[in-house]
C-alpha cells in the first residue's frame, strides 16, 4: 500500500507524458570504477532492469565516496553523471535505488537544490529513491573506526577505514547534518520526491545455512561480528533506527523476502531472497 496512490497518480501522468523510464544504482561508501561488478553484481543489475519498459536506460554510479557527501567528488560526481544519463537517454521518469551512505548522496542533492545548477534538472525527473539500508543516522561503527577501533580485514570494503565518509557516518555527525543541512528526518521538511527506505534488521552466519552464503559467507561472518557495537535490530552495519531515520520505511527485510529472511548489508545489495525481483517489479 505504500506506493499505492503514488503509483496510480503517477501512471495516470506517465500515460499521459509518454514518460521514458530509467533506473539509476547509486553505491554507498567506497571509491568505485566498476560499481556494475564490484558492487552491485551484473546478475543483480540485470535482473532489476527487466522491469523497464526499455532495458537499456540504466545507468550504474561510479564515484569517490570516500569523500564528503557534498563534495565534487561525491554529489557533484553523481550530480554529472546522472545529468548525462538523463540527457543521453531522455529519461523523463527516474527511479534512484541507492545502497547505505549512497542514500545520503542523494539526500544532499534532493536537501540543496541551489547547491549546484545541475540538481534541480535531476529532481524534477526522479520518480522516487529507493534506499536500500540507508545510512540515514550514521553508524556507531564509524565512531569506533574513527576512534582507533580495528575490525576484521573483511570489512575493509564495508568501512572503507579513515575517509571522510566515515567520518561523516559518525552518529553525532550525522544528527547535526540532519538538523541542518538534509530534509527528510523527524521535525525537518519533507523531501521534494519520495525516499523509501529497506530495513534490515538481522544477520545470518551459520555455516549449516545456506542463506548465509548469499551475497558472501565471509562478510557475513564480518558484520555477525560488528553486531556487538549495535542494536539487536540491525544489519551488521546499521541499527535499524539509522536505516529508518529518512522518508519513509518500505519494508523491514523478514516481511518480503522469500522464507522470511534477513538482509545483512551486504545482501542488501546483492541478489538475495528476491530482493531482485520486488525491486524490478517497483520499476
Amino acid at each position: 500500500m505504500r506506493k499505492l496512490a503514488a503509483c496510480i497518480l503517477l501512471g495516470l501522468t506517465a500515460f499521459a507524458a509518454q514518460a521514458n523510464t530509467g533506473v539509476a544504482f547509486v553505491h554507498g561508501t567506497g571509491k568505485q570504477t566498476n560499481a556494475l561488478s564490484d558492487y552491485w553484481t551484473s546478475e543483480n543489475v540485470n535482473s532489476i532492469r527487466q522491469g523497464l519498459p526499455n532495458t537499456a536506460n540504466y545507468t550504474v554510479i561510479n564515484c569517490d565516496f570516500t569523500q564528503y557527501m557534498w563534495n565534487s567528488a561525491a554529489a557533484g560526481c553523481l550530480a554529472g553523471q546522472l545529468n548525462t544519463f538523463i540527457s543521453s537517454k531522455g529519461i523523463t521518469d527516474l527511479v534512484v535505488i541507492t545502497h547505505s551512505n549512497g542514500g545520503n548522496v542523494m539526500r544532499w542533492i534532493m536537501s540543496n537544490p541551489t547547491y549546484d545548477s545541475r540538481y534541480p534538472n535531476i529532481i524534477s525527473k526522479i520518480r522516487w529513491v529507493n534506499a536500500l539500508a540507508p545510512s540515514s543516522a550514521g553508524t556507531p561503527l564509524a565512531d569506533a573506526v574513527m576512534n582507533g577501533n580495528v575490525f576484521e580485514s573483511a570489512l575493509g570494503w564495508l568501512l572503507g577505514y579513515k575517509n571522510d565518509a566515515v567520518r561523516m557516518q559518525q552518529t553525532s555527525w550525522m544528527a547535526t547534518y540532519n538538523a541542518n543541512n538534509l530534509y527528510g528526518t523527524s521535525g525537518r521538511p519533507a523531501l521534494p520526491k519520495g525516499f523509501w527506505s529497506v530495513v534490515g534488521t538481522d544477520v545470518d552466519s551459520s555455516p549449516f545455512d545456506g542463506d548465509s552464503y548469499c551475497g558472501g559467507y565471509t562478510e557475513n561472518l564480518g558484520l555477525e561480528t560488528t553486531q556487538n557495537w549495535l542494536n539487536s535490530c540491525s544489519d551488521g552495519f546499521l541499527n535499524c533506527s539509522s536505516q529508518s531515520a529518512a522518508g519513509r520505511v518500505w519494508f523491514y527485510d523478514t516481511s518480503r523476502m522469500a522464507g522470511s529472511e534477513p538482509l545483512s548489508h551486504n545482501q542488501s545489495r546483492r541478489k538475495c531472497f528476491g530482493l531482485d525481483v520486488i525491486l524490478r517489479n517497483d520499476i
